[in-house]
């Protein structure tokens, strides 16, 4: 995972440290300030993309609507759920869309995706997500979603601009859905996937966690589904990113282990198609035309190529999955700051971006904020 370094990546303490000149600098979670001190980095290039000190360009924006479910996945967070962010805090349709054409006219993004929390449970998801299709240039658009009332709004989530789809589905067994997500709920995931390939949404791709001792048993069996169905299955490995804080790595089924059990099913060869900064190694099964993707973000990381930068429900900008500081444009926003100002504050965030997320490294510690609130 070794890069060229044109110089040293500061860290978010140092970050919050030199302050820049309008700029909500990288704080601490929970603790942003304003710091009107020094001007910007000056080995920062002239480049107006998000580039950082490894050369990586960010082009891929996720961006978290709410941090509200309507499910309660064990492994992401209690069956009582959370503390959920107050409406107030979160940004307006409005700030969303002027941050959102912000990146797309000034800083080079050129994908777009809508997640949670649960996306569909943000009002007026529709209105924001045709407002980003009529910008120039058109940024690609995905949604990611458990498919909880997808079944209903497939239709005109295609006509407002939405390109392709991620359904989070775990299980083909009604009775393992109910126990990992809490609620019984997967014949509505399974009409929402098949109301958007009917909508013409393609692909779909379906992300799943196995989780060892639940339902481990089942990757061949998802695989099938997914081929026998015109998805595109995706398995992820499980992440330090539940609320808990209760993720343990020996208990973790590691990209290694879904591969195997996928063999004894199926015959997996590489993809010669250039993965480039996607998260998913994928595999042609039985030949093709049909994959299979794996995103070993802990066993085999790929945060060398990332091209992701990340916005969350309340306006903060987050340089990566794992970050334990953000910076907050929520304040810019509301505090009468332009565009221009907008801009290189987010450019100065990235910037500053780690070379990697430190998974393996002793000191790791997990962000204080959880998925739910993250996006994915």
């Amino acid at each position: 995972m070794r890069r060229r370094s044109p110089s040293r990546v500061a860290s978010g303490s140092e970050i919050a440290e030199r302050g820049y000149a309008g700029v909500v600098t990288a704080t601490e979670l929970g603790l942003p300030a304003v710091r009107r001190t020094a001007p910007p980095d000056p080995n920062r290039p002239a480049d107006p993309r998000l580039v950082d000190t490894f050369g990586r360009v960010a082009t891929d924006l996720r961006i978290s609507l709410t941090d509200r479910c309507n499910l309660r996945c064990t492994y992401c967070m209690p069956a009582e759920g959370l503390d959920w962010m107050p409406k107030s805090e979160q940004l307006t349709d409005d700030e969303l869309v002027r941050l959102i054409t912000i990146a797309v006219r000034d800083l080079g993004i050129e994908e777009l995706r809508f997640t949670g929390g649960e996306p569909l449970l943000r009002r007026g998801l529709e209105e924001l997500v045709a407002a980003s299709a009529a910008l120039r240039p058109r940024p690609d658009i995905s949604l990611t979603t458990n498919g909880i009332g997808l079944a209903r709004r497939a239709e005109a989530l295609a006509a407002a601009g939405v390109d392709r789809l991620n359904v989070s589905m775990d299980t083909l067994r009604q009775e393992r859905f109910a126990t990992i997500t809490r609620r019984d709920r997967l014949a509505d995931v399974l009409d929402g996937m098949a109301a958007a390939r009917a909508a013409g949404l393609k692909p779909i791709k379906i992300n799943s966690v196995l989780l060892r001792g639940q339902n481990d048993d089942e990757a061949v069996d998802l695989l099938r589904f997914a081929v026998d169905n015109g998805y595109e299955l995706r398995f992820i490995e499980q992440m330090p990113l539940d609320a808990q804080h209760g993720w343990e790595r020996t208990e973790m089924i590691t990209a290694g282990e879904i591969l195997e059990r996928l063999r004894t099913g199926f015959t997996l060869t590489p993809d010669p198609t250039e993965r480039g900064g996607a998260p998913a190694e994928r595999w042609l099964v039985d030949g093709g035309p049909a994959v299979v993707g794996v995103i070993a973000s802990v066993t085999r990381p790929f945060c060398g190529a990332c091209d992701r930068t990340r916005l969350t429900a309340d306006g903060q900008i987050r340089s990566c999955l794992f970050a334990r500081t953000e910076t907050d444009l929520r304040a810019l926003l509301r505090g009468g700051a332009g565009d221009a100002e907008i801009a290189d504050t987010w450019r100065t965030a990235m910037w500053g971006k780690l070379a990697g997320h430190g998974i393996d490294e002793p000191g790791f510690l997990q962000p204080d904020r959880p998925m739910s609130a993250i996006g994915g």
